[in-house]
């Protein structure tokens, strides 16, 4: 079987930054979220926990920023006390899961998702779907889950380079 190493930096086209684990994996069995350290190697913040590393995720979310999503979750949030109330919620949350993989201390603790002040003002709907796999009550992130095919269908992570071969199984 391939590492995750290999699988993950072939996602991203680079190898990942840091020190980071799995958060979150296809039925493929591929990493789709990992957690990356709140902290970079020469110590400076990073306040993305999750990262979406699944192409096909990425790919289909891309498209819906492009289309306008993240506007319409701006407005949508703006409209629901109701939903402001569980973006608040998943926002806690998710600084408060940071906080325990840095060692109990939030290293940012003036954002949160997608590295935002204002738990409401979406603007990247990747942060939000990581952190909905991850295991966030992310309203954003679970209803753009819900809407979208949520995998590939084709188990692509595990292909070689050529996007041929599954990898380890030649």
């Amino acid at each position: 079987m391939e590492s995750d190493q290999s699988v993950v930096a072939r996602q991203l086209g680079r190898e990942p930054r840091g020190p980071w684990r799995v958060a979150a994996r296809c039925s493929f069995g591929h990493p789709v979220v990992i957690v990356t350290a709140p902290l970079t190697e020469d110590g400076e913040r990073f306040p993305t926990l999750f990262y979406l590393t699944c192409p096909h995720l990425v790919e289909r979310i891309a498209a819906l920023e492009s289309a306008g999503g993240a506007q319409r979750w701006r407005e949508r949030l703006a409209a629901g006390d109701g939903l402001r109330r569980r973006m608040a919620e998943a926002d806690r949350a998710y600084r408060e899961a940071r906080a325990a993989e840095s060692g109990g201390v939030d290293p940012a603790p003036d954002v949160g998702i997608a590295g935002q002040r204002d738990p409401c003002a979406t603007k990247c709907l990747h942060a939000h779907v990581a952190a909905a796999l991850a295991g966030i009550a992310d309203p954003v992130g679970e209803t753009v889950v819900g809407e979208l095919h949520a995998e590939c269908g084709d188990g692509r992570c595990g292909r070689d380079e050529r996007w041929g071969l599954s990898a380890g199984r030649r």
